[in-house]
């Protein structure tokens, strides 16, 4: 009897335990939900909260040249930026699609069109972006922008001005996330120094001094390709920049040599707004590269050209000026570089007018824009990778040394998942200053950015040993002191403009304008037409909507 109430006592103890087991099981498992619950919300609400759980986003992926000259097997879902993310945040990116330049916007269409895109994107245009919006295919970032951007990060927004957001706002609501577009100066003239060496040339300092120098390469062929191989003046068929854009191998300076800035909305003195393109001055800069278009200057296969066969020109010797922003050095100079170490490559500042100075036209303050697919879980995340990328790395973790690494390799910005930069308006003067009062030891390495640090251990390591220099070290070098030394020293004046968006009349007409505008342009230089088209261009472009956009672009910029 004894020994059965024993063995009722332990079934009774034994169920207890069970019971309460149970209880603290389910009591950890409530506090466990409760804790990422909580820690869930944070990572939704705080610029550097860390997701509870792995959060992936699909992603269009913008590529680069040469697999962004990452390291050999890393990849755009895996890499020194994709784990660092992993690390600190807990996102992955998981890419739809991955490409670059004309065929990454054509596929970026084709996902607008089937109403079928990633979770996050970086669309190149506004006018994608007003797309989107019109489609309903887009999240409110408004929200996760106030909540989630870092105080650096607008900080970096609020150096561009009241009205920086302007054209991503639409009905109060915050369409998408812009690049910046730093103040970088004119486009300076890129040339083979040690070419002018070679045939007894000075410095050039005018358009006229250009002229006569590549005259002289066509002629003389100082890099040995053969009758017929040496090219002029590297061109790109867009002739000039988009309404606020620079790029390389263009004519902006040489346009603005006669007061000209077609693709600009310009402010004219009575304070209304004119397009450019259709102001007489450009009829006369036309018919100047018409000119030397005939001579040779000019590459006579330009239009044929692609980004890639002029990079390959540059590299094989066959082409020995270009002009371009100061970063040119990292592409396509580097390539350059390598493939000919003895290629002195150096910037000049070419004057547009006639006291010496420098005139260019303002840029557009944003550029590329990132956009979240409408109803993805967490619109936050995109924001919380760009204060990463371009807030804490660069500022709160000098010792990043897989990131510092890829600094030191040139890898391209587009290895980062969102390939925009964002940035002060002045950071090419703060890197310049900071790197300068790092090589004279009035800083320290520690008073420094992350970045700012690659850039200066590169350019010291360049004057140590020019000679014998990496690409590498020589492209920070010149990108980042010879180049802006030059826009700093110059005389230059920042002609107004005025618009970089669209009007309701533009996204019916303006792609038949611009593409007339184009036409009539490309006739005139290469002798198709003679320069009384250009006439026939103007009279078109106001008939045929040009006027009415016109109007629409004097209103907007009445209201704002």
């Amino acid at each position: 009897m004894k020994k059965v109430w024993m063995i009722g006592c332990l079934l009774v103890a034994g169920m207890a335990l069970t019971g309460c087991k149970q209880v603290d099981t389910q009591q950890n498992t409530k506090e466990t939900t409760q804790e990422d619950s909580t820690a869930m919300q944070e990572a939704e609400t705080t610029p550097y909260g860390k997701y509870p759980e792995l959060v992936t986003y699909t992603l269009g992926k913008m590529s680069g040249e040469n697999n962004s000259n990452m390291p050999d097997g890393d990849t755009y879902e895996d890499n020194a930026y994709t784990r660092y993310l992993r690390d600190m945040l807990n996102v992955q990116n998981e890419d739809v699609f991955e490409a670059s330049d004309n065929e990454y916007d054509d596929i970026v269409s084709m996902a607008i069109e089937t109403n079928d895109m990633p979770d996050v994107m970086v669309v190149s245009t506004i006018e994608d972006v007003q797309r989107l919006a019109d489609l309903d295919m887009i999240e409110d970032l408004s929200t996760a922008y106030e909540q989630c951007a870092s105080d650096r990060i607008k900080d970096i927004y609020e150096s561009y001005g009241d009205d920086f957001f302007n054209n991503i706002t639409r009905d109060g609501k915050m369409l998408a996330i812009p690049e910046t577009n730093i103040e970088d100066g004119p486009l300076l003239l890129w040339i083979r120094k040690d070419w002018m060496d070679q045939l007894n040339l000075s410095a050039p300092a005018t358009m006229e001094d250009v002229e006569n120098i590549i005259a002289r390469f066509v002629a003389e062929d100082p890099g040995n390709n053969g009758e017929g191989n040496m090219i002029g003046l590297a061109c790109d068929a867009n002739l000039v920049g988009e309404s606020g854009y620079s790029y390389e191998y263009q004519m902006d300076v040489l346009f603005a040599c006669y007061n000209a800035y077609p693709r600009q909305w310009l402010v004219e003195e009575d304070g209304t707004i004119s397009y450019g393109s259709t102001k007489p001055e450009v009829k006369e800069a036309l018919e100047k590269l018409h000119d030397l278009y005939g001579k040779g200057i000019i590459d006579n296969q330009f239009l044929v050209r692609s980004t890639s066969n002029l990079i390959e020109l540059i590299k094989n010797g066959q082409c020995g000026a270009f002009f371009g922003p100061w970063w040119a050095p990292n592409n396509p100079l580097m390539a350059a570089k390598d493939a000919d170490p003895d290629a002195d490559w150096q910037p000049y500042m070419i004057a547009t007018d006639a006291d010496g100075s420098v005139s260019y036209c303002k840029r557009n303050p944003s550029y590329k824009y990132v956009v979240v697919r409408k109803g993805y879980e967490h619109p936050e995340v995109a924001i919380k990778i760009l204060n990463v990328m371009y807030d804490y790395l660069r500022y709160e973790d000098p010792d990043a040394e897989e990131i510092s690494k890829y600094y030191q390799l040139n890898v391209d910005m587009t290895a980062r998942p969102l390939s925009i930069n964002i940035d002060y308006k002045d950071a090419l003067d703060r890197c310049y200053d900071d790197v300068q009062k790092a090589l004279k030891g009035e800083i320290k390495e520690s008073d420094m950015e992350l970045l700012e640090v690659s850039y200066y251990r590169s350019c010291k390591s360049y004057l140590q040993k020019p000679e014998s220099a990496t690409s590498e070290d020589w492209a920070a070098y010149t990108s980042r002191i010879m180049a802006p030394h030059l826009i700093r020293n110059a005389k230059i004046n920042v002609i107004p403009t005025a618009y970089f968006a669209q009007t309701p009349s533009m996204q019916e007409e303006w792609w038949k304008l611009s593409k007339l505008e184009q036409d009539t342009f490309l006739q005139i230089v290469t002798g198709a037409a003679d320069s009384s088209a250009f006439d026939e261009f103007v009279t078109r472009w106001q008939n045929e909507g040009g006027e009415q956009i016109t109007k629409e672009v004097n209103e907007t910029v009445t209201s704002q």
